[in-house]
């Protein structure tokens, strides 16, 4: 209570979200994001400097595959992109194949996805690149148009991602930022590294203004030795497997007041794999002597290689699974399809808690583009989603999904199954734009919902200006968010009780 009274509602807020644990007092640790924001230096990289590889070590061949984005997927595509200048969307009409369809690289480039010495366990993530952004330290600037010099691990991501276009940020703009990975499998001399990258890509250059294309994600697996010599296999992706998977922003002046428009799409590849394992640059006879990699027929000579036999290993929905919550804690609760969330709260007798979007939840940032309020769509995710009590509520008493707008227009029209398409139905009856939040029973009767835009309006208020009780500050120091959807939940639960009882 003293807290709030010094500080008030929003200052506490602020004030609790860097007290991370919660002694009511700021380490210098803790207070970093503030004095690094306010002054505009950061400190040293801990990043290790980047050695340079032995240039006659092994070399990976990669062959990059790219199928650009399909037009009609964007919405603005709808009304033929009615007032839309043709220069605003020139960087991305005109990027039709990969920058670089092969490269070269040196295998122990790849070391920068080695694990460090305590994340052994199979399935224990680590960052290969931290995010250095949350909701307080703000966001990096929309009105650039060249990445900054890469360091450290950031090289070998940028290198990589440089073979699709030349203008690759490894740090994207929002939250959560960076590439975490964790082990899949363990042989004697091997690892399987899964891996996850946050990234995006600036289309445009000067006198244009900027133009961001942001893939929900970059995800894969590489098999490498222990000691980066030698790398079996390489595979990095875009999931092309929902029906919206990259988000898009472009400005309309040079400043960061300027309008921003923007939209999502779908793109259907975009790829990076090793053609085989690596190779020896170099190749010597057993007396050491250097010998020329083709046969006297000129064909290349034939490497043959070990099977490696894995001593340990997850599946890699397991890994995956892993890596999607250390970029989003919200995901602690699981987050079925749309059908299978109901299915599930029949068998278990439980709500379901459903957040329907004109953007994804979980990719790295479209929620925020589907939001008019720049930033709100990370509220929600990175705040609310994210706090120890809902999500304590949500896996007690809830089962969660998060849908597209689009995926249930699709189910709402398929004939085949009446009931999926009742739920879709029920849904998009009580859908407001940009995000609604639905709670149900397992037949689709919506008990409770609010929009994500009201959400944030009342939160945003003062406690004192409420006239409802759902600020709690007083006992768990609750941010004015986390108290408003606790309230939210419980009132779905209260009013879903006749219906339960029955």
């Amino acid at each position: 209570e003293l807290a709030l009274k010094s500080l008030g509602s929003e200052g506490l807020f602020l004030f609790s979200s860097l007290d991370t644990n919660n002694d009511l007092y700021l380490s210098p640790e803790e207070f970093k994001p503030i004095a690094e924001k306010l002054t505009g230096v950061a400190p040293v990289s801990e990043f290790e400097e980047e050695e340079t590889p032995d240039p006659s070590g092994e070399t990976l061949s990669i062959v990059a595959k790219f199928q650009p984005l399909v037009m009609e997927t964007m919405t603005k595509s709808k009304d033929g992109f009615l007032g839309i200048s043709h220069v605003a969307l020139s960087g991305l009409r005109n990027w039709t194949t990969p920058a670089s369809p092969m490269s070269v690289m040196l295998a122990r480039q790849f070391k920068a996805f080695l694990p460090p010495k305590n994340k052994l366990d199979l399935g224990d993530p680590w960052w290969i690149i931290p995010s250095e952004l949350n909701i307080f330290t703000g966001y990096l600037s929309n009105n650039r148009f060249y990445p900054p010099p890469p360091k450290g691990k950031e090289i070998i991501i940028h290198k990589l991602l440089s073979m699709f276009h030349p203008r690759p940020f490894v740090k994207t703009r929002f939250a959560p930022q960076g590439a975490v990975a964790c082990i899949q499998a363990i042989s004697a001399f091997y690892y399987t590294i899964a891996f996850r990258i946050h990234a995006e890509f600036q289309l445009n250059e000067p006198p244009d203004f900027p133009f961001w294309f942001s893939p929900g994600q970059f995800t894969g697996h590489i098999i490498l030795s222990k000691d980066s010599s030698h790398v079996r296999e390489f595979k990095l992706f875009v999931p092309n497997n929902r029906s919206l998977n990259v988000d898009m922003e472009w400005l309309y002046g040079a400043s960061e007041s300027s309008n921003m428009e923007v939209d999502i799409g779908y793109l259907p590849q975009m790829e990076l794999e090793s053609t085989g394992p690596s190779v020896p640059s170099v190749i010597h006879d057993e007396n050491g002597n250097v010998i020329d990699s083709r046969e006297p027929s000129g064909e290349p000579l034939q490497f043959v290689f070990e099977e490696i036999t894995w001593q340990q290993e997850i599946p890699w929905e397991e890994a995956a699974q892993k890596l999607e919550v250390a970029m989003y804690p919200f995901k602690k609760v699981s987050y079925l399809p749309f059908t299978q969330a109901f299915e599930r709260a029949k068998a278990e007798k439980k709500l379901v808690h459903s957040i329907l979007l004109w953007g994804a939840l979980d990719d790295h940032k479209p929620l925020s583009a589907s939001l008019p309020v720049p930033g709100s769509g990370r509220t929600l995710r990175e705040t609310v989603l994210e706090s120890s009590p809902i999500l304590a509520l949500l896996n007690e008493s809830f089962i969660s999904s998060w849908s597209l707008v689009k995926e249930l227009e699709e189910l709402q029209t398929n004939r085949e199954n009446e009931f999926y398409s009742k739920l879709a139905d029920l849904h998009l009856e009580k859908y407001n734009f940009p995000v609604e939040m639905i709670i149900c029973l397992p037949n689709g009767t919506v008990v409770h919902h609010i929009n994500a835009n009201y959400f944030l309006d009342i939160t945003s208020m003062k406690p004192e200006d409420v006239e409802s009780s759902i600020f709690s500050f007083s006992t768990n120091f609750e941010d004015p968010s986390t108290a408003t959807y606790l309230q939210f939940l419980k009132e779905g639960l209260q009013r879903a009780k006749p219906y339960l009882q029955t």
